[in-house]
């Protein structure tokens, strides 16, 4: 039986989505209390004793939630941006049960990998690059044949779009195995701190649906009935695929001094991220400080990867060598701490992909990386591949 209600509301002013991997303050919009419309966002989907309830906010403005007994065949959303344009529809294939991929895969060997991350809600340039290295068509379908694509992190906050990009990567994901492809999404800081109700970089209109809609924060949105919030719970925080170690921040000398392995970190991380801090360091008290601390060494945080002062407490290159020579892999690649374009560090061995994305799309700079074989290049929006110089 299906339940629909819906509320006619008003069209808001529209709050311009900024993007930055850095530590700007971003406004959030007008305060909740002062609030009386909603802008398009959803679709959320909450899945609890076989009920499946479809959150939305319509083209027309209008907040529409209906429930399905379970994932009824063939369902299918439709997936608008902020600005009222439809962009796609996202099959919904699997609602529960999400499965977190292996940590370590180097028997899987793509011709093509291309590599992005920090893209902070800004659904229109995340589409944009991704046409550009021919990943996806006009209609937003999988088109990179049995290559690989890699989101390393920091999907959350300083936009308006962060549901149309989990959408996106929801549904590459089912069309690229479906050819022998692979999408890798990477945990970001964004994303626990989202998921434990830090909104200071989040937009108002995200607040504001949830609270007058599901009488919860935005956070507690995500809970464990929230079906994206099951999915992006399945993905790791550290994971190893063919030569390459990705990770959203970095590896910390105190990382290597842990004596957690990556399998138990990943699991940690998926048990722990959507708690608070105080529900964090009562469950897992030996982990929790090093996760999501402000000593800022866990994979989620550390910049001492590409930061040299003592602040950051830098890694060496010897204790990169190990960590390469651990793992098996060439190179980590990280975004996190933000440079004007991608960028490499200790000989090549580290790669941080963060740029701000407006920036570098406005300046023509890059924006991707492609590892193509032993080639290793960067991409802008022209398509041009550049050479990647050094921090």
């Amino acid at each position: 039986m299906k339940k629909i209600y819906s509320i006619y509301l008003l069209l808001g002013l529209f709050v311009t989505a900024l993007c930055s991997c850095g530590d700007d303050l971003t406004p959030v919009g007008p305060d909740i209390t002062e609030t009386t419309h909603f802008r398009n966002d959803g679709p959320y989907l909450f899945y609890e004793n076989g009920k499946l309830k479809i959150l939305e906010v319509t083209k027309d403005n209008t907040l529409s939630i209906r429930e399905e007994s379970g994932l009824p065949a063939g369902l299918k959303l439709d997936v608008y941006s902020d600005d009222n344009k439809f962009l796609f529809q996202v099959p919904i294939n699997k609602i529960e049960n999400f499965e977190r991929p292996a940590w370590k895969d180097q028997t899987s060997t793509y011709e093509k990998t291309f590599a992005v991350s920090d893209l902070h809600g800004r659904f229109d340039l995340f589409a944009a690059i991704l046409k550009t290295g021919q990943v996806i068509n006009d209609q937003y379908e999988w088109t990179y044949g049995n290559n690989h694509l890699v989101i390393d992190g920091d999907i959350f906050d300083r936009g308006a779009d962060v549901l149309p990009i989990l959408w996106l990567i929801y549904k590459l994901e089912f069309e690229a195995q479906a050819v022998g492809g692979r999408v890798t999404t990477i945990l970001g800081d964004h994303e626990e701190m989202v998921m434990r109700d830090n909104l200071k970089y989040t937009f108002a209109k995200y607040n504001n649906l949830s609270q007058k809609a599901m009488n919860m924060t935005y956070g507690k949105m995500w809970g464990l009935t929230n079906v994206m919030g099951n999915w992006l719970r399945s993905k790791n925080a550290i994971q190893i695929v063919g030569d390459n170690l990705y990770v959203h921040a970095g590896l910390s000398k105190a990382f290597m001094e842990r004596t957690e392995t990556v399998p138990e970190i990943n699991e940690l991380v998926g048990k722990s991220i959507y708690l608070t801090k105080e529900e964090r360091k009562k469950q897992f008290p030996d982990i929790a400080d090093f996760l999501y601390s402000d000593d800022y060494d866990g994979p989620l945080w550390y910049r001492g990867m590409v930061k040299k002062t003592s602040s950051y407490n830098p890694i060496k290159e010897a204790d990169v060598d190990k960590l390469l020579s651990d793992y098996g892999v060439k190179r980590i690649i990280v975004g996190h701490t933000e440079n004007s374009r991608i960028k490499f560090n200790y000989g090549g061995k580290v790669y941080d992909i963060c740029v701000n994305h407006p920036d570098a799309f406005e300046d023509e700079e890059t924006r991707a990386m492609l590892i193509e074989g032993e080639s290793i290049m960067a991409m802008d929006d022209k398509g041009e591949l550049k050479k990647i110089t050094k921090l």
